[in-house]
């Protein structure tokens, strides 16, 4: 009996292959020996992700192979999917194997796109009526990886659950499709008409974020700051302790701030009466925070240390290949009991790895605990594997942060409550009340593991004043000097990077929206889940939609541009993709079939193409926009009609093209030319150019002009 293992990727293949025994490995496989488990041995080979993909348009129709409004839409009657030439090696030796298998184990991810993946792969190798099992672990250790191929998923219903699983991430692939190539070229076209002279890249969840980030800048573009006026006062005991208090209005006008003291007759800056008419001091506690799902720990990151989702994401699967981390494309923030039973037997353990000491709480928490509340994958855990120190330290500093983070915060299940006792004076002044608040750390508790947090430092003292109160008592009297205080609204802050993922998780909170379209993105978490937003994220940065400067996100011109085109279109908005999410989930549950949901998405592109032509074409604040945005990317003017010069891929070229095709060479002897360079020649000017390379690698810096044909001259050399 032939046994034939798919695992997703390589590193996925070779984890397995280090639970068993190897017989032989070769470029696409490998050979384990028999044993308890495989008593004929097994082979494992794997893809490479997608090997797999949807053919492009002018594979299914030559009348698509270019860009033409009168071609769309792109509706192919039926999805061809081809193999990429560069993983047809792969494909067709996992293909072969496959075919030659009498039991064929799914080993890609347990989500849905694993599922694809792996359902994909066996339709285009022509592979049918095999038996199949499903292999289904949270964690890449030695023994998680042979308890799992003992306890694979077989029966119907699973087997029936994964094929499902398939189909809703297949729905999504053609629907990510169907908006792509029809939104791309549709409003690209459109767009070039009204002077546009580059393409754009138009899709499902990437350009609801952009738009979302587009009105958020918007809002604080068009934000007007408001005075306000507020009521303080400095009080004094006959010891000579000190305080300060604060009255609970805030007034709009000096006006109303003067009228208001004079019915209380109150004066500034005058000596007063006062009376202490309440000390309250009460005892308060945090408990730990949740466990971190992928999302959490992204956010997390980002405020700590500025990773970017992308980082913290191939952070995490570097340290769950190297099996010390438990699934990180997980959702939730709540383990199964019996991940916390490994975790209290290594909880000492855990604590020496980063030198702390602390008596363990080991009862369960339902905070933290609840087998109801895990689905697919459980929270981000550290393994049963202890690091040694010096395997610790060997780890990058990016690798040992995100560890850290993820044990210290395991470790916080287990630590006590922070303490805290909170201290209210409340003050009176002819009946006016002052309101003075402090606080004293009695615990640390579970924040001890985190005292070198900045981060959490600054939560501390936003949430509560850390101010040392002097002693005093009720009905004491005080002598008091009152103030005003101005101050002013503040817009709202622009969105970090790490702040994206939560935007896209809570889509619905930050729009004006029908509850029923709120409930519905609450309900699926927004756009894209915990396994793709870092991925969306990368490619609006790749697309140029947004720019990233010191952790700041902002959107460029060229990121305007679509969401001007895209306003008030489904396309543009968390809604569309939110609605599609929940149909995507019936399918995952049976409710709803592929075929239904696929001839709902081409009803909407062609509403989508009508809407498009009718909106562009009547926008006068678009095609100002385009204006600007094309006038501050031309580096110079073309010598030979002066239109602008702007930056293609490869050279400069005259934006006037086709009626002017004068392009400039991106590099001089395959050095790469600056902007600087560039606009020196332009202006017929000679520049330098530094650091050309020689045969021999030593390197020369020289003098060079443009020519009356286009092309660099040499002049001479220079130091």
């Amino acid at each position: 009996m032939k046994t034939v293992i798919l695992a997703e990727k390589p590193p996925q293949a070779k984890v397995y292959a280090e639970a068993f025994e190897v017989a032989k490995r070769e470029k696409t496989h490998i050979e384990l020996k028999p044993c308890s488990i495989f008593p004929h041995g097994a082979v494992i080979t794997w893809g490479i992700g997608h090997l797999v993909e949807i053919a492009l348009p002018g594979e299914h129709d030559e009348k698509w192979a270019n860009w033409n409004l009168e071609h769309l839409p792109v509706v192919p009657k039926q999805f061809n999917l081809k193999v990429a030439d560069s993983k047809k090696v792969q494909f067709n030796a996992v293909s072969k194997l496959l075919k030659e298998a009498d039991l064929i184990i799914n080993g890609c991810d347990i989500d849905r796109e694993g599922s694809n993946i792996f359902y994909l792969i066996l339709k285009v190798a022509g592979v049918v009526n095999k038996p199949i099992k499903r292999l289904f672990i949270n964690s890449l250790e030695i023994d998680a990886i042979r308890k799992g191929f003992q306890n694979l998923q077989s029966n119907e219903k699973d087997i029936e659950k994964d094929r499902l699983m398939h189909q809703e991430a297949h729905a999504r692939q053609i629907a990510d499709w169907l908006v792509g190539m029809n939104g791309s070229p549709l409003y690209s076209l459109l767009l070039q008409k009204q002077g546009l002279r580059e393409k754009l890249s138009v899709g499902r969840c990437q350009s609801p974020l952009v738009m979302m980030i587009y009105d958020h800048e918007q809002k604080i573009k068009n934000f007007i700051a408001k005075p306000f006026y507020e009521l303080h006062g400095k009080f004094a005991t006959s010891g000579r302790l000190e305080y300060v208090g604060k009255a609970k209005l805030k007034l709009d006008s000096k006006e109303e701030l003067n009228n208001f003291l004079l019915e209380n007759k109150l004066s500034q800056n005058v000596s007063m009466n006062g009376k202490i008419t309440n000390v309250e001091k009460e005892t308060k506690g945090t408990k730990a925070p949740r466990l971190h799902s992928l999302s959490t720990l992204q956010a997390t990151a980002n405020k700590k240390w500025k990773y970017s989702p992308k980082t913290v994401l191939d952070t995490m699967q570097t340290l769950y290949e190297a099996k010390l981390v438990t699934y990180p494309r997980t959702s939730c923030n709540f383990i199964t009991e019996a991940e916390f039973a490994y975790l209290v037997q290594n909880v000492e353990k855990y604590q020496q790895i980063i030198n702390v000491s602390f008596e363990a709480n080991t009862v369960l928490n339902k905070l933290y605990v609840d087998n109801s509340k895990v689905q697919e994958h459980f929270a981000i855990v550290p393994t049963k594997t202890i690091l040694a120190i010096n395997t610790l330290n060997g780890l990058s500093e990016t690798e040992r942060n995100i560890y850290e983070e993820i044990l210290r915060t395991t470790l916080a299940m287990f630590h006590s409550d922070y303490k805290y006792e909170e201290t209210v004076i409340t003050t009176s002044v002819n009946d006016v009340e002052f309101y003075t608040k402090g606080k004293v750390e009695l615990d640390l508790g579970w924040k001890a593991l985190f005292v070198k947090d900045s981060a959490n430092e600054g939560e501390d003292k936003a949430s509560v004043d850390h101010t040392v109160l002097p002693a005093v008592s009720t009905n004491e009297d005080v002598r008091a000097l009152l103030f005003e205080k101005e101050g002013s609204t503040t817009p709202p802050k622009p969105f970090t990077e790490g702040q994206l993922i939560g935007l896209m998780k809570t889509a619905g909170k930050t729009l004006d929206i029908d509850e029923g379209d709120a409930e519905i993105l609450k309900e699926v978490e927004g756009i894209g889940t915990d396994a793709t937003r870092s991925n969306i994220i990368e490619t609006v940065k790749q697309k140029e939609y947004i720019s990233i400067k010191k952790n700041i996100v902002s959107v460029t011109p060229k990121g305007e541009i679509l969401c001007k085109a895209l306003a008030n279109s489904l396309v543009g908005s968390p809604i569309l993709t939110a609605k599609w999410e929940n149909k995507l989930r019936l399918i995952g549950q049976g409710q709803l079939t592929l075929e239904s949901f696929v001839a709902d998405i081409n009803q909407y592109i062609l509403e989508m193409i009508q809407d498009a032509k009718k909106n562009i074409t009547s926008n006068s604040d678009l095609n100002t926009s385009i204006s600007s945005a094309q006038t501050k990317s031309e580096i110079g003017k073309c010598p030979k009609c002066s239109s602008g010069i702007v930056e293609k891929k490869g050279f400069f070229g005259c934006s006037n093209y086709p009626n002017c095709k004068f392009t400039l060479s991106d590099n001089f002897r395959k050095k790469k030319l600056t902007k600087a360079n560039i606009k020196n020649l332009l202006e017929g000017k000679e520049t330098t150019i530094k650091n050309i390379k020689k045969a021999d690698t030593s390197t020369y810096n020289a003098v060079v002009k443009l020519n009356g044909k286009g092309f660099i001259d040499f002049v001479s050399f220079v130091k």
